[in-house]
């Protein structure tokens, strides 16, 4: 499954897989972009991130982990 920038579940989710033992209010958004970026599956431009993205994708992850 390819990921994309809108598909905030599903890279929180790979995010857990990936760093299980991560806190995800911990991470700053440059690392999180990055960390988002290195995912296997992930295929988006770079160029199409934003801070409402990536603090989606954070919210993902905090609620997944509750």
């Amino acid at each position: 499954m390819i990921l994309k920038w809108t598909d905030s579940l599903e890279i929180a989710l790979a995010l857990i897989d990936k760093y299980p033992e991560q806190d995800p209010l911990a991470i700053r958004f440059t690392d999180l972009r990055d960390w988002v970026l290195a995912l296997e599956d992930f295929d988006d431009n770079p160029e199409h991130c934003s801070e409402r993205i990536l603090e989606a994708i954070q919210l993902c992850w905090i609620d997944e982990n509750d």
